[in-house]
């Protein structure tokens, strides 16, 4: 292969996404009198069209034109090959990545939120309120919401908020309104801040901020959106996965390895999923979501119920989980600095059909700057933690002399990181990892949760 990006055309773009529940056995959400939720009891949170989309179990779910029409405006995004980098490691390995910073706010995420934008605006939704760790999401939504005249307010976890504030600017940019989380806006943000004034934030906290500013509204015009986890957000991002397929049958190859960055697990599952309907029906594929050592949700944590965020206001959802309590340390990669699993990811671990890893900060911010020394882009750090993962099966094939085609998604650029990178380059980047004993003491919440059933889908 003498080209360095392979390049499909506007009118090769997939139609449709792919939906992993018509493949996998899941056990539903509960409500808190332990029964299953039915769509009417999240009608207050979500509007009714991506609520269906949620519980839907059709493969195949059509994109709606004017979605493909704002998606077009990055989409296709290039298949790369990493030439560079197989050089400075010697490996046989052929590496590529699916170039997913391209988008306006620089990430994977505005691949869900133009539709949930969309879906929203259809309904007759006039604001949308969320929660951003890094800001990539909270940047994308606004940019969503801007492009179908829609309200949005974000509630930023606070050290992220420090640490990046031009992902506050980009916001403001589009029309976005962000605020420091934990707030004095919201009951849930009070409470917080009243356990403790010096909190750096959580996810999870933010979830409830968020989910509280929506259905607190008395108009009834406001809805909440939700940049991971849930099953129509895996649906969204699976248009990177079913292009990247595209792209390879373009040269001829198939990937022996997938490997994904994951906190929630959005961009994950977006390049995974469609490989993995492949490795349920007969392909031999290795498949790594990678997370940090010091938020190891997927490789420390048990598969429990649990709630989505801090105030308890969701669902019971079957997932990994460090607990919902949990409020991880303040590193760098604020996109991964949540507490549980997208249901379908975790379930996927449960299976066996994909093989969780965690790495800690110093080694994810050497792969990084490789990276950016050889590929020229500046990943973000949460894209580092895919790239550590790469660096390593890359290295492991050059010792075992073999030919692996290696498929990353570069989840997004660190452009508004250099914070972080500066920190590094100074030495101030410190490895983190949750004890067991930490691990314990956080598993003390689950003790009156019920369990999920052991389910297997083949």
């Amino acid at each position: 292969m003498n080209e360095r990006k392979v390049i499909l055309r506007e009118d090769e773009m997939p139609r449709q996404w792919y939906n992993i529940l018509a493949d996998i056995a899941m056990n539903p959400p509960l409500g808190p009198d332990g029964n299953p939720v039915s769509p009417d009891q999240l009608a207050p949170v979500f509007p009714m069209n991506l609520i269906e989309q949620e519980v839907s179990s059709q493969r195949w779910i059509d994109i709606p034109e004017p979605v493909m029409d704002v998606l077009k405006i990055w989409r296709p995004s290039p298949l790369v090959r990493a030439v560079n980098l197989e050089k400075a490691l010697g490996t046989p390995a052929r590496i590529y990545f699916k170039n997913e910073s391209l988008s306006p706010p620089g990430s994977h995420k505005p691949n869900t939120a133009v539709p949930q934008a969309y879906y929203n605006k259809v309904f007759g939704i006039k604001r949308i309120t969320t929660e951003t760790g890094a800001g990539q999401w909270g940047s994308a939504l606004s940019f969503a919401c801007a492009q179908f005249g829609l309200e949005c307010k974000v509630f930023m976890v606070r050290v992220s908020f420090d640490q990046k504030p031009y992902r506050k600017s980009m916001m403001a940019t589009w029309g976005g309104n962000c605020v420091p989380s934990p707030s004095m806006d919201t009951k849930a943000g009070r409470d917080a801040l009243e356990r403790d004034p010096n909190t750096p934030g959580s996810l999870g906290i933010a979830i409830s901020e968020a989910i509280e500013a929506a259905v607190s509204d008395e108009s009834g015009q406001t809805r909440y959106s939700l940049g991971s986890v849930l099953n129509h957000v895996m649906l969204h991002q699976t248009i990177i996965g079913l292009e990247a397929q595209k792209q390879m049958k373009k040269i001829g190859e198939y990937p022996d390895i997938i490997i994904g960055c994951a906190g929630g697990g959005s961009n994950f599952a977006g390049l995974a999923f469609p490989f993995v309907h492949d490795k349920i029906n007969g392909k031999q594929i290795e498949i790594y979501p990678v997370e940090p050592a010091a938020c190891p949700t997927l490789t420390k944590a048990p598969f429990v119920y649990d709630h989505g965020d801090t105030a308890k206001y969701t669902p019971l959802l079957p997932m990994h989980s460090l607990g919902h309590a949990f409020v991880p340390p303040p590193i760098h990669s604020g996109g991964l600095r949540y507490h549980g699993m997208a249901p379908t990811v975790s379930q996927l671990v449960d299976e066996g059909l994909i093989t969780p890893r965690s790495v800690k900060q110093k080694e994810v911010f050497e792969a990084g700057i490789l990276l950016a020394r050889t590929e020229g882009i500046i990943p973000a750090p949460e894209t580092n933690h895919a790239l550590a993962a790469v660096v390593e099966e890359a290295l492991k094939a050059k010792e075992e002399g073999k030919e692996k085609v290696i498929l990353f998604n570069w989840s997004g650029h660190g452009l508004l990181d250099l914070t972080a990178y500066e920190n590094y380059l100074a030495g101030n980047i410190k490895d983190i990892v949750l004890t067991d004993e930490e691990m314990a003491e956080s598993e003390k919440i689950f003790a009156n949760h019920p369990k999920p059933k052991s389910l297997k889908s083949r």
